[in-house]
Formats: structure tokens, sequence, C-alpha cells
């Protein structure tokens, strides 16, 4: 699915990055251990700029005033790769799609989404913060949610 310059909710965005994030991960990722040890500042630029830096041309999905959004296909597999206008846009889109899991790279208005072992891999060349989504385990019993997380306000 392919969206062209227009505007999107953000709840919306969230819900395109969580499906295009489960196609991509699965549930959860396979730690192997490769961890970075040393994390270089936190890179900035466009969805481009930042794609060159891990060496990767993004196949753009995304591309609205609010987001742009790709994915790139590197040597040790795939991620999402995603960049806002402003700050606030970038934390309410992180905030909706964490619900779906997943482990994010957060940077100055852009997010890479993979599993965890890639979102490592990347911070040892883009810098940010690794954040996890909510943990969604496949062959739960039952529909509802054990225990709310939800908090009536926002960050």
């Amino acid at each position: 699915m392919r969206l062209t310059r227009e505007k999107l909710s953000g709840r919306g965005l969230a819900v395109v990055a969580a499906v295009a994030l489960l196609g991509l991960t699965g549930c959860g990722g396979a730690d192997e251990g490769g961890t970075a040890d040393e994390v270089p500042a936190t890179a900035t630029g466009s969805l481009e700029d930042l794609a060159a830096e891990v060496k990767c041309k993004p196949d753009i999905q995304t591309d609205a005033d609010e987001i742009r959004q790709g994915v790139c296909k590197i040597s040790n597999g795939k991620f999402i790769l995603a960049t806002f206008a402003t700050d606030r846009g970038q934390r309410e889109w992180l905030n909706e799609a964490k619900d779906y899991g997943g482990y994010y790279l957060v940077g100055a208005k852009w997010v890479a989404v993979a599993d965890q072992k890639m979102v490592t891999t990347l911070r040892g060349q883009l810098g940010g913060t690794m954040e996890e989504g909510k943990s969604h385990h496949a062959g739960s019993s039952g529909g509802g949610e054990t225990g709310s997380t939800h908090s009536g306000h926002s960050g």
C-alpha cells in the first residue's frame, strides 16, 4: 500500500506502521547478543539522509505532510524508517504504534521500527533511544486484556 502526500490522522498512521511492523518482524525477535558497545550522537536529517547513514535506499510507503515512511533492507534484515514534521506528531504516532508491540529506535523527529536485534544494530549507527512496545503474544487464551496500562492523559 502506498500513500501519497496528503493529510493522515495520527491513529491511521500508527495503524499503517503497525501493520507494516508485524509484516516485518512477526511476534518479537531473537536476540543473539549483538549489542552496540558505543552509541554515536543521534543522527538527524531527512528520511533519505538517515537511510544513507545505514547504506539503504528506502522504499517509500507513505509521503504525507506529517510523516514520511519507508521500508529499508540491509544485509542484517528489514526495518521501517519514519520521519515526522513535528516532535508532537512523532510522540503521538509512537504512543499509538507501541500498542502493537515491537521495538523502536527514536531520534529527533524520526523512528526506526524492527525486531530487537535490528534496532540494536541501527542504534550503533544512528544513535537514538531504544523503546519497546507492549508485548502481545499469539496463543494467549481469551480475547480481553489482563491489566490495563492505558492512562487517561497524554505525556
